[in-house]
């Protein structure tokens, strides 16, 4: 009787994960078991609790499990009106929304959203179907055409205000663009001009990060991140209070580490949002070096797996879209890595399936999902 039903409960699992990618599967446990790990110690203080964790993560891993039986045709089918939503709602917010600390980013229909986070899969599903759309007849003007297609949510999104997303979400179409063949005579100049820019911005930070000198198109918040970023020093009670106490918690980890639960910077309560945007330090602090190198080795197989799966999708549509969605992986990891360490401004980016929070898991395991529903029609024939 035992080993039937034993026998039954093996059916029902290995029912629950066919299809799902193995690899890529582990990978996301890990990451997830060690933000566990962190979590308890970077939400001690705070009013957060490990099962608003546990409930957000199962709710981003259902979501993966539901989207990984969605066969790619119909995400392409539907790609066209998930991005026509995403930009009403993103209309309804500069109209409607309800504006917290200065930025008007949310909507209330019964319970309150973040309409951005949808762009962050919706814009490059919409660039993916347009170029799916355009292959073998592309043109300059496709891609002057797809660039306005990802101007125009990212415009909605940084007048909230909101850069970091924003950014996540240009970032996330401006692979696609890039991936379906964007000129190379195209992107060196314009990348070019960027590294001469930040290399101006570093030598004249002196001028141009007086009190009485203001950038154009630039709000003073956003002026004064860049500003903290070059030389935190320049008010370290103040704006560069919080560059600096993540770089010492980072640092004191050493190579292993001060032990779980037993950071110091985290537990004086000298590290900010330290379960959310800056857990990181939290976790560099108590496993050190290692434990860093460890968590970059499995963001690096993550990345790896998952443009391993986006280069057998079946179609163009369905390798652009997964090639984004994994580099997405790869901008929140090394944006929020780097501005915790100091190396880049403080934009408000969760590190993936570790910070605590329910959009931007639910946009993670959503785009996770996406992936798996490419392994798993992987055998479709080639385009």
């Amino acid at each position: 009787m035992e080993k039937s039903a034993l026998n039954k409960l093996r059916f029902f699992f290995n029912r629950l994960v066919a299809g799902l990618d193995p690899q890529l599967s582990f990978i996301l446990l890990a990451l997830v078991s060690i933000g566990l790990f962190t979590f308890l110690s970077a939400s001690s203080g705070t009013p957060i609790k490990l099962s608003d964790q546990l409930r957000n993560l199962i709710l981003a891993f259902v979501i993966m499990w539901l989207v990984s039986y969605v066969p790619p045709k119909w995400l392409e089918s539907a790609a066209v009106w998930i991005y026509a939503f995403g930009i009403t709602l993103l209309i309804a917010v500069a109209i409607f929304g309800l504006v917290k600390k200065g930025a008007r980013r949310w909507l209330n229909v019964g319970i309150v959203i973040q309409p951005s986070e949808i762009m962050k899969i919706a814009a490059p599903l919409m660039l993916a179907w347009y170029f799916q759309k355009r292959e073998g007849i592309q043109s300059s003007w496709d891609y002057g055409v797809a660039s306005l297609l990802l101007i125009l949510p990212v415009l909605l999104i940084a007048r909230q205000p909101d850069l970091g997303t924003a950014l996540l979400v240009f970032a996330a179409g401006l692979y696609v663009i890039i991936l379906a063949g964007l000129p190379w005579r195209w992107i060196i100049p314009v990348a070019s001009i960027g590294l001469l820019a930040i290399i101006l911005l570093i030598f004249l930070s002196g001028t141009i990060c007086a009190p009485d000198i203001n950038w154009p198109l630039i709000r003073d918040y956003q002026k004064n991140r860049v500003c903290t970023l070059l030389d935190p020093s320049s008010d370290p009670l103040g704006r560069g209070f919080h560059t600096i106490q993540s770089m010492i918690a980072v640092g004191s980890g050493g190579l292993f580490g001060k032990g779980w639960l037993q950071g110091t910077q985290a537990h004086l309560e000298f590290i900010p949002e330290k379960h959310t945007d800056f857990v990181f330090a939290v976790f560099s602090e108590e496993f050190g070096l290692i434990g860093n190198l460890v968590l970059i080795g499995l963001f690096f197989l993550l990345i790896k797996r998952g443009l391993a799966i986006s280069a057998g999708g079946p179609t163009l549509f369905t390798r652009l879209l997964g090639a984004s969605v994994t580099l997405i992986f790869f901008t929140y990891a090394f944006v929020n890595i780097g501005m915790v360490s100091g190396i880049l401004p403080v934009v408000g980016v969760p590190l993936p399936m570790m910070s605590y929070g329910g959009t931007a898991l639910v946009t993670l395991g959503f785009g996770a999902g996406i992936l798996m529903s490419i392994h798993r029609h992987r055998r479709l024939v080639q385009s």
